[in-house]
Order: C-alpha cells, then sequence, then structure tokens
C-alpha cells in the first residue's frame, strides 16, 4: 500500500522536485557535505555544481573520451574522475587557479569502469577495468604500489571440487570503513578481499542463483548490502563477520553461501535497475529504474520489512542514475537527455514557529484579555529583584551529568578523552585494529579547514 495512504505526515524520503540542472551529465553524486554536486560528461569534462547557486562551479578538463565515474574525499577537497580513455584523475578543489590542477594521474592498462577513494585516505585508489581487473592502486610515499585484486585457484587453497574458472570482475567498491573491497562478478558471485593484505578473506555465492553484478552499495553503518543483478532483482544481505588477517594467516578464505534478507523486483514490467542508493540513515532504498519511455524511482522502506513506499515519476525522459544526499531526504537522478533532477521532501510552513507564545489558528478567534495582562509593574520592584539574583553564587567548575574514565578523566556526554592519537587505529571495544592504522599511515591533507577559492569572471566585477 502506499505510504501516503498510512501516514501521509510522516514523510523521511523525497517525493518532488526542487529543481532541474541543465549539466550534460550521463551521472551525478553528491559531496560528502551535500552543497556540491560533481557531474560526469560523455564528452571527456566534469563540471561541479553549486547548489545554492545552481550554478556549475569548477570545470575539470582533462579527459578526451567520456568520464565513467567520479568520487569525493571524504572532506570534499579532493575530486576524482576515471575515464574511457585509460586514466584516473585526482583533482585538488583548493588550488587557486581555473580549472583545477591535477593532483594525480594513474595511467592503467585498459579503458577504467569505475574508481573510489579509500573512505579514510584519498591516497589509496581503487579502480575497475573494463577487461574485468580489479587495482588497488597506494599513492602514498612510504607505500607506493599498484596491486591486482584476483581470485585464487581453489586447487591452492584446498578447496578440492572447486572450478578453476575465474569469472569477470564487473563491480568493486570499498566497505564503508575501507577495510574490505566488495567485488561483484560475472558469474554472480562476492569477492571479499582485505584491503591491507590484499588477499581474499571470504567468496560468497548469492543463494538461489544471481545473474551479473552490475552493482552495488552500502548502507552507511557498513552492516547492510544491496546488489544489482542482470536478473532484474535488487537483493540486501546482512554483512557477515570476518575475522582479523593475522586470525587466520592471510592463507585460507572463506567460502560461504549469502542468504538476501529481501528482494527488491518490479513484478509487473519486469524492469531492470540502472542504479541503487540507500539513505543517509539506511532506513530507505532508492532503486532507479531502466524504463525506456518513463524517469522513475522505486522507494522501499528498510525499516518497515522492506516494503514499497511509493513510487517518484520525473516525467518522460529515462533514467541513467540516482545517488541519495548523504545527510537529508534528497536525491539527485540524471535522465538520458543530461538532466539532473534534484528531489526533495517538502514541508508545510508553520508560521506559528517563527513567533513564540502565539498559536497558528484556522480561523479568527475572539482574544480575551486577562485582568492582570497589561498591567504596569512597580520598576522598583523590578530593580529589587535583578540585584537579588545578581548576588546568587554561580557555580562554573561543576558540569551537570559530568563523568569520568578509568583514569579519572572527565568523559563529556559520555564520550571519554582519547590519548591525543585521535582514535587512529582503534576499533570496537578499544581494540587495536591494524588494518585501520595501515590507512591512517601517511595522511592526506584532506583537512576540513579548506576553502574553495571564489573565481569570478570579469563580467561580474
Amino acid at each position: 500500500m502506499n505510504e501516503s495512504l498510512i501516514s501521509p505526515f510522516n514523510f523521511s524520503h523525497p517525493t518532488a522536485v526542487q529543481t532541474s540542472l541543465y549539466a550534460l551529465g550521463s551521472f551525478a553524486r553528491f559531496d560528502p557535505s551535500g552543497r556540491f554536486v560533481g557531474v560526469g560528461r560523455f564528452d571527456g569534462l566534469a563540471t561541479i555544481w553549486d547548489l545554492e547557486t545552481k550554478a556549475a562551479v569548477r570545470w575539470l578538463d582533462g579527459h578526451v573520451k567520456a568520464v565513467t565515474s567520479l568520487d569525493w574525499s571524504r572532506h570534499s577537497r579532493y575530486v576524482l574522475t576515471s575515464s574511457k580513455d585509460w586514466n584516473v584523475i585526482v583533482w585538488d578543489l583548493a588550488s587557486v587557479c581555473d580549472p583545477p590542477q591535477r593532483h594525480a594521474t594513474i595511467r592503467c592498462d585498459a579503458p577504467v569502469s569505475s574508481a573510489s577513494f579509500h573512505p579514510r585516505n584519498s591516497q589509496i585508489i581503487l579502480a575497475l577495468l573494463n577487461t574485468g581487473e580489479v587495482y588497488l592502486v597506494d599513492l602514498r610515499p612510504n607505500h607506493r604500489s599498484r596491486t591486482e585484486l584476483y581470485e585464487p585457484d581453489g586447487d591452492e587453497d584446498g578447496t578440492e571440487g572447486q572450478s578453476s574458472r575465474r569469472y569477470a570482475m564487473t563491480v568493486a567498491r570499498f566497505d564503508p570503513s575501507g577495510k574490505y573491497v566488495f567485488v561483484g562478478t560475472s558469474g554472480g558471485y562476492i569477492l571479499v578481499f582485505n584491503t591491507r593484505t590484499k588477499a581474499m578473506i571470504a567468496r560468497h555465492r548469492i543463494a538461489g542463483g544471481a545473474g551479473t553484478i552490475k552493482g552495488m552499495d552500502f548502507a552507511k553503518n557498513g552492516r547492510r548490502l544491496v546488489t544489482n543483478s542482470s536478473d532484474r532483482t535488487l537483493r540486501q544481505f546482512i554483512v557477515p563477520h570476518y575475522p582479523r588477517s593475522s586470525e587466520t594467516g592471510g592463507e585460507i578464505f572463506i567460502e560461504q553461501e549469502l542468504e538476501p534478507t529481501h528482494r527488491f523486483n518490479d513484478p509487473i514490467n519486469k524492469t531492470a535497475w540502472h542504479a541503487v542508493s540507500y539513505s543517509p540513515d539506511g532506513e530507505w532504498l532508492a532503486g532507479g529504474a531502466a524504463d525506456a519511455a518513463n524517469h522513475k524511482i522505486y522507494i522501499w522502506d528498510i525499516s518497515n520489512d522492506g516494503q514499497f513506499a511509493s513510487t517518484l515519476d520525473g516525467g518522460r525522459e529515462p533514467l541513467a542514475h540516482l545517488h541519495w544526499h548523504p545527510s537529508k531526504a534528497s536525491i539527485a537522478s540524471t535522465t538520458n537527455q543530461g538532466n539532473i533532477l534534484i528531489w526533495h521532501s517538502p514541508n508545510a510552513e508553520r508560521w506559528g514557529a517563527f513567533a513564540g507564545g502565539f498559536e497558528e489558528v484556522d480561523e479568527n478567534v475572539e482574544y480575551e484579555e486577562r485582568e492582570d495582562e497589561f498591567d504596569i509593574e512597580d520598576e522598583a520592584e523590578i530593580l529589587r529583584r535583578k540585584k537579588e539574583a545578581e548576588q546568587d553564587d554561580v557555580d562554573i567548575d561543576t558540569i551537570d551529568g559530568e563523568t569520568t574514565d578509568a583514569h579519572g578523566h572527565p568523559a563529556l556526554n559520555g564520550v571519554h578523552a582519547s590519548n591525543g592519537s585521535g582514535g587512529h587505529g582503534i576499533g570496537v571495544g578499544g581494540n587495536f585494529d591494524e588494518d585501520m592504522k595501515w590507512a591512517d599511515e601517511d595522511a592526506d591533507d584532506d583537512l576540513g579547514v579548506w576553502k574553495m577559492k571564489i573565481l569570478m569572471d570579469d563580467d561580474d566585477m
């Protein structure tokens, strides 16, 4: 049943188009702050759009063929673009020149299908080639390398009876923690690699079988994974817990079948899917339908056992890509004509909220004045109360609800102070995590204090 019939006042997903950007793009992705949108184009250009001004603020001109993917660093300073011209380019938006200067260029051995930054360090890059190969590129001075992630033969790991055939890799993604790389194959398998050791730690077969895996997305907490397969079905899985590489010795991997918790499809039209994306809280799932005649986005309520919520209709220009805003109910969907539709959830204005003490009413009512409402108070009495309040002692040493940790140090809001290391390498429960510590070594300069230089044309002066 449509959610608007159940609870018309409880929408936490987009419902209407807020604005449209004529960007000539093939896809669009929000930056982590949600203010900018990066757009990849077929002519080799990539543009950065400011959603506050609805204008392009940067033009990234470095490719000679179509841009295939775009990714942002964690604080939006660096932008990564990949292209069919075999190159991956990292751009520095903090540079003072226009267009921004290239921070790094990676030359690959084949056209690049997609590329992405490591969630904790923008100097670690994952690249998927059109030939079905996945490479992990490390640009850090002390760890510079380019390593292919490959599926080992069954005989090498003692798994007799397994087929020695290696399927082409069709999609590759870091998980939100950056500790693992998840790879989908043309045979319907999900391979899991350890980012630090580059070794495969798990191989999952999807229960019931699935076609070629075309895409995948993680919920922000990393516990849920959704895949898009060629059999026109979206499947959601609970990501299993993987042992540390030190516990397994890095020589064996887990062979496990994954059972989907939910399956999402269009039972009537049997529509395939171009893209899939989770909401920031992971409670909603959006699927972009590969409808040749309409722009359709399907929304499912994950918190309500995956119930279908609504369908968003964007007109007659078919959908090519979609991406959910990182912090609010907004979606950027791209049409096959290059337009970017920004969806939002409109809220009715509550005028009573703008004036404290006033109540918004549907019709005029007669106001009854209280007997003492407009009485003038004696100024001497007001001055006496003010002096008494000034004489009261104020405690500036005690924090309400203050607690201390095991070492006697204060803890604010229940969060204990760190030891000055910024929490690097510390996992849940304070356990040492060597994978995160490795990623934080030779940290990049993508800090939250950088600013994009404002550029003005001569006509604007």
